[in-house]
């Protein structure tokens, strides 16, 4: 029997995260620390720092709504293709090619002969 524990990926996932986070809010801290050490007051850094994260937001929601439109967009001209396809299927008239009162031909649903044709021509019939 294995004595040792095994991390589950959900778990090994959550270590990830974590790691990246710390890294995010060390980076924060630098970039705010930095900015003081240039002159700036601390709650002016802290302020220009939310300002940069509202403005990073804004952007991924401003995004991500012009792609979700253009997904709509997509879907909705896919769906509108689809539905001519099947009106001109449903309505469009049953030609085929038959022996009929005028020879063999094409002729329409209602056994009109639709291709033009000599009636004297021999082989016509």
């Amino acid at each position: 029997m294995n004595t040792t524990t095994r991390i589950s990926t959900a778990e090994r996932l959550g270590r990830t995260l974590g790691r990246g986070w710390r890294a995010y809010v060390r980076g924060e801290r630098r970039a705010s620390s930095w900015l003081v050490s240039k002159g700036m007051p601390a709650a002016g850094a802290t302020a220009f720092v939310w300002v940069v994260k509202l403005v990073a937001l804004g952007v991924l929601l401003y995004t991500t709504f012009w792609l979700a439109v253009l997904l709509l967009l997509g879907v909705a001209a896919a769906w509108l293709a689809g539905n001519s396809a099947r009106d001109d299927d449903r309505w469009a008239q049953q030609d085929e090619l038959r022996n009929g009162e005028a020879g063999f031909g094409l002729y329409s649903s209602n056994g009109q002969r639709l291709d033009p044709h000599d009636p004297n021509d021999p082989f016509d019939d």
